[in-house]
């Protein structure tokens, strides 16, 4: 019996170990989530990961009770867009190359060689990625290094929330259409095409690090963090394409969200990139500079300044 105490003693602690460990596994996302109010009416702001892993759900309360409290949900694209077949072929056909050139010069000796690296080991079919635009050999960089950590498009918060809404009968918009951010990428001078894969291979040459941290700040809803490691190195390495794909696209969604405010048929819950609502050219600053009352709605976050109770 003597014997048997000691190991029974290990067994105790390991399951307690297990107890203290398991609800913190199971805690839901903080969310980066504020709420935008005039006199009358409200926008929640959500920033979203466009690719999250299956243990990424549940989400938090406070989502729960900002999409319950919202007659509409709004997000970057319309629902219907949102992985629509003719949405895919049509960006695969403004991707196709019709000007003079090849991706390899476009690219330059250096860049060329770092993107040969890279495509070999992951499997990317170079000969013909060289047809398309450099844009769109940007996109595959990024969705094929993130997915191969275990991140999917089909569990984004987006996604997520589409389906919520359809189930809830709630109507639902987008800030803007497939065409129109076709039109963005597509529309890039060559430099900032050539920016944009450039920033995609940085990220994946960093391998797992970079994206499970910037997964991790966001799941913590450390908005600080985030603008740190993703916002900042974005707009001061890359500032032609930070202004085109942020910038420039939070100014277009301004006076759509101040609509959604002025309206008078309840509050709207929007859903965008976390990317988007960062920094002081996010669209939490601008709203804020606007004159509207901004707060982060954020239980973890309250429960964080009040430090431990003694």
């Amino acid at each position: 019996m003597g014997r048997r105490a000691p190991r029974a003693g290990r067994w105790a602690a390991l399951l307690l170990g297990l107890l203290l460990v398991l609800p913190a596994l199971a805690a839901p996302p903080v969310p980066l989530l504020w709420k935008v109010s005039d006199a009358d009416n409200a926008v929640y702001l959500l920033g979203s990961f466009h690719l999250l892993r299956p243990d990424d759900y549940p989400l938090a309360a406070e989502v729960q009770a900002a999409f319950d409290d919202a007659a509409a949900v709004v997000f970057e694209l319309p629902p219907e867009e949102m992985g629509s077949p003719a949405v895919a072929s049509g960006m695969a056909r403004a991707a196709q190359r019709r000007r003079p050139g090849t991706l390899r010069e476009d690219l330059g000796p250096g860049l060329w060689s770092r993107l040969e690296a890279y495509a070999g080991p992951n499997g990317l079919p170079l000969a013909q990625l060289s047809q398309v635009e450099p844009w769109y050999v940007g996109l595959v960089v990024t969705l094929a290094s993130m997915q191969r950590q275990g991140l999917d498009p089909a569990l984004g918060l987006d996604r997520h929330l589409m389906e919520a809404a359809v189930r809830a009968g709630k109507p639902t918009a987008g800030l803007e259409r497939a065409e129109q951010q076709i039109a963005v990428l597509a529309g890039m001078a060559p430099a900032e095409q050539v920016q944009m894969l450039a920033q995609a291979l940085e990220q994946a040459e960093e391998g797992p690090d970079l994206v499970d941290g910037l997964h991790a700040a966001w799941r913590e809803g450390d908005d600080a963090r985030l603008w740190r490691e993703m916002g900042e190195p974005l707009r001061r390495g890359y500032p032609d394409l930070y202004a085109r794909v942020n910038v420039d696209r939070n100014n277009a969604w301004l006076p759509q969200i101040e609509r959604y405010l002025a309206r008078d048929r309840g509050d709207t819950l929007v859903v965008v990139g976390a990317l988007h609502l960062l920094g002081d050219d996010g669209l939490v600053e601008l709203l804020r500079a606007k004159g509207y009352r901004v707060e982060r709605v954020c239980d973890a976050c309250a429960a964080r300044r009040a430090g431990p109770r003694t």
